[in-house]
């Protein structure tokens, strides 16, 4: 199978959220037949949902993977049980690791373990500005630009935690 470029997004908001996404980064360029080729800075952004709850560290990778799509998202749902990720159905709720399989080439897919491109790209802040940083010109299918779908957003309520380069 070729490589394909897929864009990961990554989140934490409990024990020591900026390492565990760090580790996390880290740990996708160890995926098998799989290479991080870019990753954007991190940063701070409320909780999705429920408030009651610290706010989250996010960041987002490119891969270029030979993994198809439920291969890849088998070994980003690893990676967040190595990080103690408990999957109990509870939405939105305060998470050690979650990693989102965002967008996959140009496939779409719509299956009972994986949506493709994500459905929540366009509306979520933590998702597009650090997508954004990586790939201001990929358009997604189905959705569009990266750079307008940021755009109207507005003033998200999100903060840069390190340059990008970092």
């Amino acid at each position: 199978m070729a490589a394909v470029t897929a864009y990961v997004g990554l989140g934490a908001n409990l024990q020591a959220p900026a390492s565990q996404v760090r580790r996390a980064l880290d740990e996708l360029a160890a995926v098998p037949n799989t290479r991080v080729t870019a990753r954007s800075p991190l940063y701070k952004s409320p909780p999705l949902g429920p408030q009651d709850q610290p706010d989250y560290v996010n960041a987002a990778a490119a891969v270029e993977t030979a993994l198809a799509p439920l291969e890849l998202l088998a070994a980003l749902r690893a990676i967040e049980a190595a990080h103690g990720r408990r999957r109990d159905g509870t939405r939105w709720g305060p998470r050690s690791l979650d990693l989102d399989l965002l967008i996959y080439g140009d496939v779409t897919m719509q299956t009972p373990e994986l949506t493709l491109p994500h459905p929540g790209v366009p509306e979520r802040a933590f998702v597009l500005y650090p997508l954004h940083d990586i790939a201001p010109a990929l358009v997604i299918p189905g959705l569009g630009a990266v750079s307008e779908l940021r755009a109207r957003l507005g003033d998200a309520r999100i903060e840069r935690l390190e340059p990008q380069d970092a």
